[in-house]
């Protein structure tokens, strides 16, 4: 059964902004996207997308049944005044949990806190369940919202009584461009976010690690001297009663070009690795589903109003394959001390979309890193590559016969890059710029299968594929299953010889797919 879904938006500032903020119904997640770029010419192309938010509830209604949003001139009286058990599952609610803060409503507004809209979002949380039945919920958040459900998580349910565990009331989390782990700028030494959070400079004193610790830390064991050394931000403790990172996905951009946000300063403030206001590497949980794509913070190139968003969100929340796609038996080239950087591309496209769903180059800065086994490491221990989540209900249909095509077809492409390194310094003299030691797509088609039936996959790369991808078909016997466990499925394929030339022998992908529910 689909579960209901609340919304939850990111930062506004101060009073003028939230005044904006509240002005419209749905916070935003009602607003699509007229611009895309595409190739490398870095000209806009149209392309019109309607909004998450709509475009849900489009999408959905092809399955014969649709999202609502019930709004009623007030979506909580509304659900106030309604029976327990009578409200459809299938519904789409907005935490306005800014309202309190305008001043268009109360000419002396309540001050805004993290802990209150945590503590407000798990009384809606409540409500919603309460009234459709559903045992949970799904939250989708946009940047601090992301920490407005993680501090419910983490902090208000915990330091609730009788609450119960997280998984009792969120089903999953699925973050656009959340600061997991705050606002950090790549000039100014760490100055500016110490002035930042000693006199909270645009109420954003939320985003330094003070006062995340402590709306993400329950009171049994928060510490009153501030996060201890070496405290994350990032992490989601786990344990009893805490929320599995494997419920969690983390959107990550990797525009900043395009965020103008401050006339464009806070992009040249936070620096290229980033979304224009995060950095890579503060906006995923560690051991969370993650997926990078080359979208904005927000705005014209946003992240949350894009085609690439909407597709991983759509996927994770309604998906019933996970796919993992790893790198194993990996003989790094060269030696320790032989100054050669070695780095990985990965872009994943899925059949019938017009973007790609992951993305992570050099030109993005931020490539997979091959670098020598550190510690208990060795040559067996896997790299990940990306996880991604694929529906058997969203297959392409054949135009020649009306009917869904029979597998879900993805293309995978590497491309393997080195660069000679010096005491931090790059060499030029041997190397050829923007030209790869490897590169080839793998084509994988994965058949879902079903309660009896396990899922199968064939798998080639595209330089043994004669002609154009479209027209290959897969034959032949598929790929073994190399994972005893019911319901995980594995293959293995070997990579290319030209590839295993340099990754060594043994390297190959392991494909790993698990059926969800």
């Amino acid at each position: 059964m689909s579960l209901p879904i609340i919304y939850v938006r990111g930062f506004a500032g101060t009073t003028s902004g939230i005044n904006s903020a509240v002005d419209d119904p749905f916070y935003g997640f009602n607003l699509g996207a007229t611009h895309v770029r595409v190739g490398g010419d870095a000209k806009p192309h149209f392309y019109q997308f309607e909004s998450p938010m709509l475009r849900l509830m489009i999408d959905q209604d092809e399955q014969d049944k649709a999202y609502r949003v019930l709004v009623h001139g007030d979506q909580k009286t509304f659900l106030q005044s309604r029976a327990d058990g009578t409200v459809d599952p299938m519904t789409i609610w907005i935490h306005r949990f800014y309202d309190d803060a305008s001043s268009t409503f109360d000419w002396k507004p309540a001050d805004f806190t993290i802990e209150k809209a945590a503590d407000d979002l798990f009384e809606l949380v409540r409500l919603v369940k309460a009234k459709t039945g559903a045992d949970r919920v799904d939250l989708v958040a946009h940047s601090m919202g992301g920490l407005v459900c993680r501090s419910m998580l983490q902090q208000t349910i915990p330091d609730t009584a009788g609450a119960g565990p997280a998984t009792d009331h969120v089903s999953r989390l699925f973050t656009y461009a959340t600061p997991h782990g705050g606002i950090d700028f790549a000039v100014g030494g760490g100055v500016l976010e110490k002035l930042r959070d000693a006199f909270d400079i645009g109420d954003a004193a939320i985003f330094g690690p003070q006062r995340m610790y402590e709306y993400l830390t329950p009171d049994a064991t928060r510490d009153a001297g501030g996060p201890p050394q070496g405290w994350d931000a990032r992490e989601m403790p786990q344990g009893d009663g805490a929320f599995p990172l494997d419920r969690v996905f983390c959107l990550v951009g990797t525009n900043p070009e395009d965020y103008d946000a401050a006339l464009g300063l806070s992009a040249k403030t936070v620096g290229v690795r980033s979304d224009g206001l995060v950095q890579l590497d503060n906006a995923y949980v560690p051991g969370a589903h993650r997926a990078f794509v080359h979208r904005s913070h927000s705005g014209r190139y946003g992240v949350v109003n894009s085609e690439e968003g909407y597709q991983n969100l759509r996927r994770f929340l309604f998906g019933d394959l996970q796919v993992e796609v790893r790198l194993c038996h990996l003989q790094r080239p060269g030696k320790p001390d032989d100054g050669i950087v070695w780095q990985l591309e990965v872009q994943l496209a899925i059949r019938g979309l017009p973007v790609l769903v992951h993305e992570q180059t050099t030109a993005h800065y931020c490539p997979v890193q091959i670098e020598w086994p550190a510690g208990d490491d060795s040559a067996e221990t896997p790299v990940p590559l990306l996880t991604t989540f694929l529906s058997s209900r969203l297959r392409p249909t054949d135009p020649a016969t009306g009917d869904p095509v029979p597998t879900l077809r993805q293309a995978l492409r590497l491309r393997l890059i080195s660069l000679r390194e010096t005491g931090g310094v790059f060499h030029f003299f041997d190397h050829l710029e923007q030209t790869a030691d490897f590169d080839d797509t793998l084509v994988v088609d994965i058949a879902p299968g079903d309660g009896s039936l396990a899922p199968r996959a064939w798998a080639t790369w595209n330089s043994t594929i004669p002609g154009a991808i479209r027209d290959w078909q897969p034959d032949g016997d598929p790929l073994g299953d190399a994972d005893a466990a019911a319901g995980v499925w594995q293959g293995d394929v070997a990579l290319p010889d030209a590839c295993r030339t340099i990754l060594g022998p043994d390297a190959h992908l392991a494909l790993v797919v698990t059926q969800r529910r």
